[in-house]
């Protein structure tokens, strides 16, 4: 048996929460709740140590936190506020004084290895750069003796990627989600699902969608994620099903156990 913990280190969309320059009430909250950092989580699979994307606040959520091993990433796509953390990994492999391993879909490989080059070279005597592997993976693999699936999505014109991990699964920036893969979101004990704004939006899943979506792949309970500031943490929970719940940042799920 393997444990496996989830925590989310950001909840947020790519202004985060509190957004520069708004005076509105949620930015103004003081509800840690309504404080949220661009999105991302850590998955501690056994003695691995699992990112979902690197976001420009890595640095910060991992201090939060006390994050101090990262094996391996699992990136959803390259926007920015997905990946421009990319070179807050070099502190991990300094500490573990080896590479760290990025999967993800050809897409967002191609991107990484034409953007970030130079931190795919051996290591340095002194470490000062990142040292990454990079892995393309369209089917389930292993880590820590636990079935990690990529979950194809759509997010606008992009082919991204969802992630399960045993029957919990992380899926942010979409906007449809294939009839194949929600073939692979069956029986989920957790979902995080993206839910942007109240209003539609051309790339990502609005509340509305969302809640349907949670309704239809029926997960125990379903945490939203990737929120701007125009959805208010007690605001948005009182609209919420029995079920659904609004997802902020450190939030952290009591752990699993998988047969490996």
């Amino acid at each position: 048996m393997t444990s496996v913990q989830w925590t989310v280190l950001g909840c947020g969309s790519s202004s985060g929460t509190p957004a520069i320059g708004c005076d509105c009430a949620t930015c103004r909250s003081p509800d840690a709740r309504n404080v949220r950092s661009r999105c991302s989580a850590y998955v501690r699979i056994g003695e691995h140590g699992v990112l979902i994307d690197t976001s420009p606040d890595l640095r910060p959520q991992a201090l939060r936190e006390g994050i101090t091993r990262v094996d391996a990433v699992l990136y959803t796509h390259p926007h920015a506020d997905h990946l421009n953390g990319i070179d807050d990994l070099r502190a991990f492999c300094y500490v573990k004084r080896g590479p760290i391993t990025l999967y993800g879909n050809p897409f967002t490989i191609d991107n990484i290895r034409r953007r970030f080059d130079y931190a795919l070279a051996p290591p340095s005597p002194v470490w000062d750069k990142p040292v990454l592997v990079t892995e393309t993976v369209q089917a389930p693999f292993s880590i820590g003796g636990v079935t990690v699936t990529p979950i194809p999505l759509q997010h606008g014109a992009w082919p991204c990627l969802g992630w399960r991990i045993g029957n919990t699964a992380w899926l942010t920036d979409v906007s449809a989600i294939p009839d194949s893969s929600v073939e692979l979101l069956q029986g989920l004990d957790t979902l995080f699902l993206d839910c942007l704004r109240p209003e539609p939006y051309p790339s990502h899943l609005h509340l509305a969608a969302s809640l349907a979506w949670a309704q239809r792949l029926a997960a125990r309970q379903t945490w939203l994620i990737h929120m701007t500031h125009q959805l208010e943490y007690h605001a948005l929970s009182a609209q919420c099903p029995l079920g659904v719940h609004v997802a902020y940042d450190g939030l952290q799920l009591p752990a699993t156990y998988l047969e490996n």
